[in-house]
This record gives C-alpha cells, sequence and structure tokens, in this order.
C-alpha cells in the first residue's frame, strides 16, 4: 500500500490530538485558579522544548529510522497528556493545589512538548524518503493539508467533549495518540532500510548556507501567523462592537473560512498546479501581505474575513514552498536534520508571536497587523533578493 496517505493519517490525528486542547486549556485553568500568566505557560513551555529538542529528534531519526523516532513522539504525547489529565483531577478533588498542582501541569506539558516535538519532522523526513525530488512540492503541501484539518476538526471536537468534563479532551487526545501509536506500529512501514541510514547523525546547522535563508522565510511567516492568531478574536470584538458570546461565534465562522482556504490549495491547487518551491513563495508572500494591510483598513465582518482568506491562502501557498525549498536544499541523508531545525524555528514562531501580537494591541488594536505587514514586506525583499531560495534545478537529484 502507498504510505502517503498513512502518513497523511498519523499526522492528522497528531494535531487532531493537540488541537482539541485549545478551547479547553482556558476554562481549564481558571477552574483551577491558574493566572492569565500561568496559562500561557502551558503553551509556551511546550513550545519552548519543541525548538530546543526538534533538531535533535530529527538528527536520530536519520540514524535510528523513522518509523522508532515516530512512535517516541506519539507515545511521548500520550503520556504526558495522561499526565497533564491526572494532575488536573487531582487538582479537582483537591489533592493538590497552588503552586505544586501548577509544576506539576507544566512539567508534564514540557514532557510533552519535549516527545511531541520529534513528530513534525520525522513525518517530513519521511515524505522526503518516499517522494521523488521531482514531487516533493506537492506532497509537502498534501501534509499541510492534514495539519488544517487536524486544527480545523480539532477544537470543535474538544468544544464537544469538554460538555462531559473539562477533562475529558485530554484524556481524548492522549487515548487518540495511543491508537496513533498502535496504527504506526502495525501499519506504517519503515522509509529507510538499516544499511541506507548513515552511521551518525549529520552536522547540519542553522548557519549552513544552504537552508538559512529559507529558515528566516520560515520564521518571518510563521511569527507573522502567530501574532494574529494571538489577536484576531480581540479585534473582531473591537473593531465591530460585539459581545464575549458573539465575538467567539463571529471569530469562530471566520477562522473556518481561514482554515478550509488553506486547506482547499494545499490538498488540490498546490497539488495541481505543479510550481515550484519559488513561485509558491512568489505567490504566497505577496497574498500575506495584502491579508495583513486588509486587516488594518477592513471595518466590516465580510472585510475582516475576506482578509482572513487572503491570509490563509498566502500561507497555503509559502508554506509548502518553505517547506519544499529546504527539504531541497539538502542531500538524502540530510532530511531529518533539516526537518529538525525547521520544526525549531517553527516552534520560535509560537513562542514569540503570543509576546509580540499581545504586546503590540495593548499600544494599538492596528499594530499586530502592521507589524506583520511590516515583517512579511521585508521577508519579500530578502526573497527577491536571494535568487537562490527555492530554486528546484539548482539542488542535488537523486543518485
Amino acid at each position: 500500500m502507498n504510505p502517503l496517505p498513512l502518513l497523511f493519517l498519523t499526522l492528522f490525528n497528531s494535531i487532531l490530538g493537540l488541537s482539541i486542547l485549545f478551547p479547553i486549556i482556558g476554562p481549564l485553568a481558571r477552574e483551577l485558579h491558574f493566572s492569565e500568566v500561568q496559562t500561557g505557560l502551558f503553551s509556551t513551555g511546550y513550545a519552548l522544548m519543541q525548538f530546543l529538542l526538534a533538531p535533535y529528534w530529527g538528527r536520530r531519526s536519520e540514524v535510528l529510522g523513522r518509523k522508532p523516532i515516530l512512535l517516541r513522539g506519539i507515545l511521548g504525547f500520550a503520556a504526558g497528556f495522561f499526565l497533564f489529565a491526572l494532575f488536573g483531577w487531582l487538582g479537582f478533588k483537591g489533592v493538590l493545589s497552588g503552586l505544586p498542582l501548577f509544576g506539576l501541569m507544566l512539567a508534564s506539558r514540557l514532557l510533552g512538548g519535549a516527545f511531541s516535538s520529534a513528530t513534525l519532522p520525522t513525518a517530513q523526513a519521511y515524505l522526503a524518503d518516499i517522494t521523488s525530488r521531482e514531487r516533493r512540492t506537492q506532497n509537502f503541501a498534501l501534509l499541510g493539508a492534514a495539519f488544517g484539518l487536524g486544527v480545523i476538526f480539532g477544537p470543535a471536537i474538544g468544544a464537544g467533549l469538554a460538555g462531559l468534563g473539562l477533562l475529558v479532551p485530554v484524556l481524548f487526545s492522549a487515548s487518540l495518540a495511543l491508537l496513533n501509536a498502535l496504527f504506526v506500529r502495525l501499519v506504517l512501514p519503515e522509509s529507510r532500510k538499516a544499511e541506507e541510514r548513515p552511521a551518525t547523525p549529520p552536522r547540519l546547522g542553522f548557519g549552513d548556507p544552504r537552508i538559512w535563508p529559507i529558515l528566516l522565510l520560515g520564521l518571518i511567516v510563521n511569527l507573522s501567523s502567530v501574532a494574529m492568531e494571538q489577536t484576531v478574536s480581540f479585534y473582531y470584538q473591537d473593531r465591530l462592537g460585539l459581545s464575549p458570546e458573539r465575538t467567539a461565534q463571529t471569530v469562530g465562522i471566520a477562522l473556518v473560512a481561514f482554515g478550509l482556504i488553506a486547506v482547499f490549495i494545499q490538498g488540490f491547487v498546490v497539488r495541481a498546479v505543479k510550481w515550484s518551491p519559488r513561485a509558491l513563495l512568489a505567490v504566497g508572500l505577496p497574498l500575506a501581505l495584502l491579508g495583513y494591510l486588509g486587516l488594518v483598513l477592513a471595518h466590516s465582518f465580510w472585510l475582516l474575513t475576506g482578509a482572513l482568506v487572503l491570509l490563509g491562502a498566502g500561507g497555503a501557498f509559502a508554506g509548502p514552498g518553505v517547506t519544499a525549498a529546504q527539504s531541497l536544499a539538502v542531500s538524502d541523508n540530510e532530511q531529518g536534520a533539516v526537518a529538525g531545525l525547521s520544526s525549531s524555528v517553527q516552534a520560535l514562531g509560537r513562542m514569540l508571536g503570543p509576546l509580540v501580537g499581545t504586546g503590540l494591541y495593548s499600544l494599538h488594536p492596528e499594530y499586530p497587523y502592521l507589524f506583520s505587514a511590516l515583517f512579511m514586506l521585508i521577508g519579500i525583499g530578502f526573497f527577491l533578493g536571494r535568487q537562490d531560495v527555492g530554486r528546484v534545478e539548482h539542488q542535488q537529484t537523486p543518485a
């Protein structure tokens, strides 16, 4: 059987399990009497561990194989979520409270982040193993669609399960991860034979001249998007004068449109047009810039949501362009290493984005989107000045 659909399902399940937590983390933290800063540390700590450890897991997958590292990532994710639910339950029962409860729940998030950082880079390297360089851009877009679908459906499932109890979505995520691990163990084949693996991990670093410009572009795209995502619900409420309940409904509809256009472009359009990574970036970066400027200028629901759709389209083109360009810039024995560095940069964007977005919003509601537009404009200028970024014809072809 073609392993590509199996890999799609593996990544979809992983992202689904993570995003189920999104709608319940705030209410859960308040029920356990945590402050907003403490609640934010659950996400920041998770991203910090991914930033620190994704390069390690990517390199280890070159030596040990993709499948064992995928399994470790998924099982570690499950362990972290089970512990998070256990400590939360002890908090509800009054066995733990205050700083000891917070410390243990934060530790479980750090554990989950440390191991789950293995999943995405290993999945990207696995895809590079089973895909020719000519088709790599289109298939990386398919992984992006799996990611997008997980983010769309996860919060809806989490919100639905929360009616049974705030810890039920956490237990569901952990159980889903165990089923995902079983699926990987029994069904997903190893993509690299033992004799094809190097004896030691490749020495690929952030400063490698082949990849640092692409990593920088990836950071620009990711940081700009996260800064927007952290503040857009405030922006809709303030711009449109909505009640809290109406804001949740309105922003939910807008973000579904944002996610659906991204999934459609990555799942169908990018695979159909078969553009090079550079062509995808040449389309995606300007679309994203227009989206951020649209948010600054819009004063109605339809214009705001239209700007979000532009952003979704821009990210859907630029994302596979960045990922494929990184993969095509290095040799076949460095795919895990470059994917680990890429995941680390994405985690850095998830760490800095909330701080940048909320900090600027506190100064003026339009500042986060002006920042993202300016940051994207800098990225476009950098991209235009680097003619080597994303050109397939300059890359090494497999033997």
